[in-house]
């Protein structure tokens, strides 16, 4: 009979070996998250990687290159997607100047750090600056063209972030069509997408459809909760949440335009904890049922049911709440967590941001439990 010190370290065990369990399924999930920096509260890089690795979270999206990231983020599993600002389109046109900037911000760190894609600019074709527009495709063309100068292209690829106002009818999602005065910018961007294989990126706000139409927007619909859905009466297919229809009125457009090779990824999607009196539904209540029903969806490593086959590809919008961010109070409060690591509400992901005097690595962790286990192993048999 197994004395009550056995049956504990038989527990402690068994939890070990269940927890690791659980991060090989979180990890495999894939999801993503976008990490924001505007805010002066901030935890500093170093600790949000032990934030990072206890939320399992392996995919991060930065909107630059933040050297102190990069760093603080070598040797990890995570891979990320770094972000060429808009205030660099113009001077991106320039193939010497697209060069020195993967010299500077990408070279020094690939080595150590995964990165596997830039963005080249963000939210651009849904902008009033003519300049800007004009100026993106020939950027991508241009950092993608400095990627293989460099011998790395088939490390990273390069394409950009789009608003989901880039569409000027998305219902039914067979019906997506792209506004018609941005097909001529959108054309060759997606012939350059199917040339390179890389995707077309779109931000994804059901929360904004809600907002706007509280009256006429079913809540369960948005939130991914039971609900009767809705029929494509072109193609029949069934809908029960409304960011799988945003994402397949996508495939439409892009199919409409010749392409049926191009993947649509969401580059930005969540919902806001708090708003101004006019911001309809953001609650931490509806924040949580959101973010954790979508988590749940992922899971399943389902696709649209326009595209069943193709698992559906989502960065959340954010890590943090960014208390610099201009606008109306919505876009201070779509962070998981708040500054200092604790969650604003509950989505089944348990994080941990250490202490500033935090020097536990993940190494350690490994070393401990590699040493644990055999002899726990020990002690229950002997």
């Amino acid at each position: 009979m197994a004395t009550p010190r056995r049956r504990l370290l038989l527990l402690l065990l068994l939890l070990f070996v269940f927890s690791d369990s659980l991060v090989s399924t979180a990890r495999s999930q894939g999801v993503g998250i976008n990490y924001g920096q505007i805010a002066n509260n901030l935890p500093a890089p170093s600790r949000v990687v032990h934030l990072l690795n206890s939320l399992n979270i392996t995919r991060v999206k930065l909107y630059d290159a933040d050297p102190i990231v990069l760093s603080a983020f070598a040797s990890s599993p995570v891979e990320f997607v770094i972000g060429l600002g808009n205030e660099h389109l113009q001077q991106m046109t320039d193939p010497s100047l697209a060069q020195a900037w993967i010299q500077t911000h990408v070279q020094p760190y690939i080595s150590r750090t995964k990165i596997n894609c830039i963005t080249v600019g963000n939210e651009i074709l849904t902008g009033n600056d003519s300049q800007l527009i004009s100026n993106l495709l020939p950027a991508m063309e241009t950092v993608s063209g400095a990627l293989v100068n460099l011998g790395l292209s088939d490390k990273i690829y390069v394409t950009t972030a789009h608003s989901y106002g880039v569409l000027s009818n998305s219902f039914p999602p067979s019906s997506g069509t792209f506004r018609q005065d941005l097909v001529p910018y959108i054309q060759p961007i997606l012939e350059f997408h199917a040339r390179t294989k890389s995707p077309f990126l779109i931000n994804a706000y059901p929360f904004f459809a809600y907002k706007d139409n509280p009256g006429e927007v079913s809540l369960d619909y948005v939130l991914f909760r039971p609900n009767a859905g809705s029929i494509d009466p072109v193609t029949n297919l069934h809908y029960d949440n409304m960011l799988y229809a945003q994402i397949d009125a996508v495939y439409s457009a892009i199919r409409l335009l010749g392409h049926t090779d191009i993947q649509v990824k969401v580059s930005e999607t969540g919902w806001p904890s708090k708003g101004d009196v006019n911001e309809v539904g953001a609650t931490p209540e509806n924040a949580q049922l959101y973010n954790g029903n979508l988590i749940n969806r992922i899971a399943l490593n389902e696709g649209t049911p326009a595209k069943p086959s193709v698992p559906i590809d989502v960065f959340f919008f954010a890590l943090f709440n960014e208390d610099l961010k201009p606008g109306p109070a919505s876009e201070r409060n779509y962070g998981l967590y708040y500054p200092d690591g604790t969650p604003v509400y509950n989505i089944g992901l348990q994080g941990f941001l250490p202490r500033m005097s935090y020097s536990f690595s993940a190494k350690n962790v490994i070393l401990l439990f590699n040493f644990f286990v055999p002899v726990a192993l020990f002690l229950c048999l002997s």
